[in-house]
């Protein structure tokens, strides 16, 4: 009987509910162990398969129904039910978990993208894993698969014990959980109230003792004999209302102490002294037993018979091993001629400690298999596992990691197999599990070299793995161990990465400038990877002076050596020093080689080229191409970088939606691969779409967290865009001295101050605000420092902004006009070009023109320009645009906002993709969805947008 718990039990009821109406949920049950986590998930389950759903809340007894729904299908609004149970000795074997819960439905992974399919098939064990890394696509499998088995009347995944997941299915299963919407997948996890953190950012529920009333009734219950009201208040005060130790405390009592007429134990036994003391009762026999049970931890009843009888050192009479045995016809454990580990099964079993069905051996409560484990004696463990070691012959995996729980020193053998463990899940992308059994093959490798290269693969392993304090243990060690200078040179670049993707970036630029200088002999090529590592670190930092300094050291590198890399270096390196002689066409060079790359690395550098030439808009337009290689070349791990770049990218082409959606994707992301400083770049690149969309208190609030983040970690870039974000708020909302102020600021004094890029790239909103706020002889200084920084640049909205600048500190109206119309020409003439940008132009020119009294001509440029900002949902300036029209003589409304404000972030996503003639596999794959989400998705933009088809949405996108 499941006692008390109304309030959960409705929030379980309501979870389930809502799975067969279509809709998704996910709830996490936190608790100390015994407090009815594993009840209220069997109640779960015997709702979805109550015979209608409308009496399912009225159930009272969990027990009394039995799980007898197939696992095949299930009638409309009955979920069908997915459960798994962490088990702690698979803790680090890398999807064991998520096998166990999806097993069921692989008959459905057809269904999937390709690339999806191929990942999770990997992951499972059910296909060759695929060579890409793959960590982000077997997440993203995990959920169209989940959504596929819900196609019909819902899935409810039942989940317990989710702290002994192994990192790689508990990752999985999170970042499905996360993005759940109305795929009508209800997820229930159970989980230890100390691990929470595992769970943090989903909804919970905290479990805590029963009330007095529920636990009297449990005691009653459990006791079966009167108790006296004393001793029902001593027991529950002792337990703190805990179920099972409620249940266990009351089965120990004799009559008379139930009664009040004889003393309770001091103390009461509670926790796992409640087991403890119960298994320390049995027979020396059957506690090795249960240890070797309890070591194994899946309840695989074969292999627990096998080795308990080696261990015993007595098998079957026949010498055949144990696998495969299951209860006998007589009643007793193993069936048939038993060895000592069934018969000390079957004393266990009747002693309530463990139960056996089928093949299957189970403990009455994981506490009691902590107490099997803990109150045995180190020799016994290792010899238990050595003995089930021996029983899985066949499995290799569990047999290396049982090999090495039996090792007491080092030994290559045992190490090199559970390093080819590690290689396996590495494979399948188990990355953080990959990455502890790795280290713990270095512990047993005798070989100084070969420790620190097991060593070295571990750092990484756990790096990718999410585990960036184990990774930098690791890597310190490793670099302790080793003098080879190939293998150093390999460990700075993983430092370097390290403190460049989460730690301080200055710190970035020096190990990696000193790495590559140590590296130049003994490997040139990862070398100059380390140069243009260094550079990337600078660039993050503002460090003109390094990258300079890199420059000079590439061009001593021989022609052979990466020629595109070595080109992009100099010639930036020489273009800062004021060499443009030579950096121009060094530049050059490297980007007409552009056309031809099809990496998303290379394709990120050329972008950096044509930036140092001044060319923001073909630097936008070679991230947003790698962005599109990234997402189909299996290149998953490195997406929350890439997107910031790609984000960036499409904000300064002036499609804001587009940006923040791929920001919050980016953002996401980059949280749960723990890239912290990419999560500061997301941050502040949304802080700007918030300022050019005038809310300012998102705009403050996210350039506050981005600031908190680039300030400690030396992010200079990231800092000086959420400097600017702040100001172009001022500066949107037509605050000009407050703008002008911040500008100064970021320039000058402030977080990022001086940071090239942003001081370069912001100049024509800076001269803008300084204008604004009267500051004429300010602007004319940055218009002198704008034209030597867009000297290079042979674009056509580069040459445009110059002209803008011009013709906003013109004293002399004609020479304005001249250059207004000649910026709009180069605006209309470009390709790639920012529609935002082309605004603003058309704005400052109609205002000039107002200004001049030249009202009527104003008019059009003032109403392109508000057309257009309606369009890119740049409300304070179509604002301004609209009051300068009216100004103007013109008593036109305001247009409609742009239908695709209407969209929400993943849905302008999913809408760009398709107009781009993706299917919906294809989206999914991209986007890290399932198919039926994307479906679900396009049935919810097509009204929005007023169309009925994906040529009709082509066609609107590309207007």
């Amino acid at each position: 009987m499941l006692h008390g718990r109304g309030t959960e039990r409705a929030a379980v009821g309501e979870l389930v509910d809502a799975a067969g109406r279509g809709e998704s949920g996910v709830l996490v049950l936190l608790g100390e162990a015994g407090a009815g986590k594993s009840a209220l998930l069997d109640y779960a389950a015997s709702l979805a398969h109550a015979p209608s759903l409308e009496n399912a809340a009225s159930l009272e007894n969990a027990a009394s129904l039995e799980d007898t729904a197939s696992p095949e299908g299930t009638a409309s609004g009955r979920p069908r039910v997915l459960r798994a149970t962490g088990a702690e000795p698979e803790k680090e074997l890398a999807f064991a978990a998520l096998h166990q819960l999806l097993l069921p439905v692989t008959d459905l992974l057809g269904a999937l993208p390709d690339p999806q399919r191929d990942a999770v098939g990997g992951a499972l064990g059910l296909a060759a894993a695929p060579s890409a890394d793959a960590r982000f696509l077997v997440s993203a499998g995990v959920l169209s698969l989940l959504t596929e088995a819900a196609a019909e009347g819902g899935l409810l995944c039942v989940i317990d014990d989710f702290q002994w997941f192994d990192r790689a299915s508990a990752d999985a299963v999170a970042f499905a959980a996360r993005r759940l919407r109305a795929e009508g997948v209800a997820i229930l996890i159970a989980l230890r109230e100390d691990a929470g953190a595992v769970a943090r950012d989903l909804p919970q529920a905290r479990l805590g003792g029963l009330d007095k009333e529920s636990a009297a009734e449990l005691l009653a219950e459990s006791a079966g004999k009167p108790i006296s009201a004393p001793v029902q208040d001593q027991l529950i005060a002792a337990t703190g209302g805990n179920p099972l130790a409620l249940r266990e405390a009351a089965s120990l009592l004799t009559p008379g102490q139930l009664a009040g007429r004889a003393a309770l134990p001091d103390p009461l036994p509670v926790g796992a002294d409640l087991f403890g003391r119960q298994v320390a009762d049995q027979p020396e026999e059957t506690r090795l037993a249960l240890l070797v049970a309890a070591a194994e931890g899946l309840g695989h009843l074969g292999v627990v018979l096998d080795a308990a009888d080696r261990l015993a050192g007595a098998r079957g009479t026949d010498g055949a091993p144990a696998t495969g045995r299951t209860r006998g016809t007589d009643g007793a454990i193993g069936g048939g001629e038993r060895g000592q580990g069934a018969a000390a099964l079957t004393s266990a079993e009747a002693a309530g400690l463990v139960s056996v069905e089928g093949t299957t051996i189970t403990f009455r409560h994981p506490l009691v298999r902590s107490a099997v484990y803990a109150t045995a004696g180190s020799a016994q463990r290792r010899d238990a596992h050595a003995a089930l070691a021996d029983a899985l012959a066949g499995d290799p995996d569990r047999r290396a990691r049982h090999l090495a729980a039996a090792a007491v020193g080092p030994d290559e053998e045992v190490a090199a197999g559970l390093a080819a463990a590690a290689g396996r899940a590495l494979g399948r992308g188990g990355y953080a599990d990959a990455g502890a059994a790795l280290a713990r093959a270095a512990e047993l490798t005798p070989d100084r070299d070969v420790r620190a290269r097991r060593l070295a693969d571990a750092a990484k392993a756990c790096w990718l793995g999410g585990r960036p304090g184990q990774a930098e243990t690791c890597l310190a060690a490793a670099r302790d161990l080793t003098g080879d200078p190939r293998l150093l040179a390999e460990l700075a670049q993983l430092r370097g990465r390290f403190e460049l993707n989460g730690g301080d970036a200055a710190e970035a630029l020096r190990v990696f400038a000193d790495g590559a200088g140590r590296a130049r002999d003994a490997d040139p090529g990862r070398a100059l990877q380390m140069l243009a590592d260094a550079a990337e670190a600078a660039g993050n930092v503002g460090d003109d002076g390094a990258v300079i300094g890199i420059g000079r050291q590439a061009a001593t590198y021989p022609g052979d050596t990466d020629p595109f890399m070595r080109a992009v270096l100099e010639g930036m390196g020489a273009l800062l020093e004021g060499d443009a002689g030579r950096g121009v066409p060094l530049l050059r060079a490297a980007l007409a080689s552009a056309g031809g790359l099809d990496e998303a690395a290379p394709l990120l550098w050329a972008s950096a080229a044509a930036g140092a030439l001044g060319e923001i808009d073909a630097s936008a337009g070679h991230i947003i191409q790698a962005g599109r290689v990234a997402r189909i070349s299996g290149m998953s791990g490195q997406l929350p970088v890439v997107l910031e770049y790609v984000a960036r990218a499409e904000r300064l082409s002036g499609r804001f939606g587009l940006s923040a959606a791929i920001a919050e994707e980016g953002l996401a992301l980059a949280r749960e691969a723990g890239y912290t400083n990419s999560v500061a770049a997301h941050l502040a690149n949304l802080a700007v779409v918030a300022a050019v969309k005038g809310h300012q208190d998102d705009c403050e609030r996210l350039a506050g967290e981005s600031l908190a983040i680039a300030i400690p970690h030396r992010l200079g870039l990231h800092a000086s865009v959420a400097a600017y974000a702040t100001a172009l708020l001022e500066l949107s909302l037509g605050r000009f001295a407050t703008a002008h102020a911040r500008f100064e600021s970021m320039v000058r004094a402030g977080p990022g101050a001086g940071h090239p890029v942003s001081v370069g790239r912001t100049t024509p909103d800076r001269i803008e605000a300084a204008l604004g706020a009267g500051e004429t002889a300010a602007a004319r200084s940055m218009l002198a420092a704008y034209e030597r920084w867009s000297a290079n640049a042979a674009t056509a909205q580069a040459q445009a902004l110059l002209e803008r600048c011009h013709a906003l500190v013109a004293d002399d109206a004609v020479e304005a006009f001249a250059r207004y119309e000649e910026a709009m020409r180069l605006h209309a003439a470009g390709k790639g070009g920012s529609p935002f940008e082309e605004a603003r132009t058309s704005l400052l020119y109609g205002e000039r023109l107002r200004r001049a009294h030249r009202g009527g001509d104003a008019r059009a440029p003032l109403r392109l320009a508000m057309e257009a900002f309606q369009r890119l949902g740049a409300d304070p300036w179509a604002a301004r645009a609209h009051d300068e029209l009216r100004a103007a003589g013109e008593s036109a409304a305001r247009p409609a906002p742009d239908a695709l404000d209407e969209l929400t972030p993943q849905e302008l996503r999913i809408a760009r993709l398709v107009g781009e003639g993706a299917s919906s596999r294809e989206v999914a794959a991209r986007l890290f969805l399932s198919p039926r989400t994307v479906e679900y998705h396009l049935y919810k933009i097509y009204p929005k947008l007023g169309i009925s088809s994906r040529t009709e949405l082509a066609r609107l996108l590309s207007a």
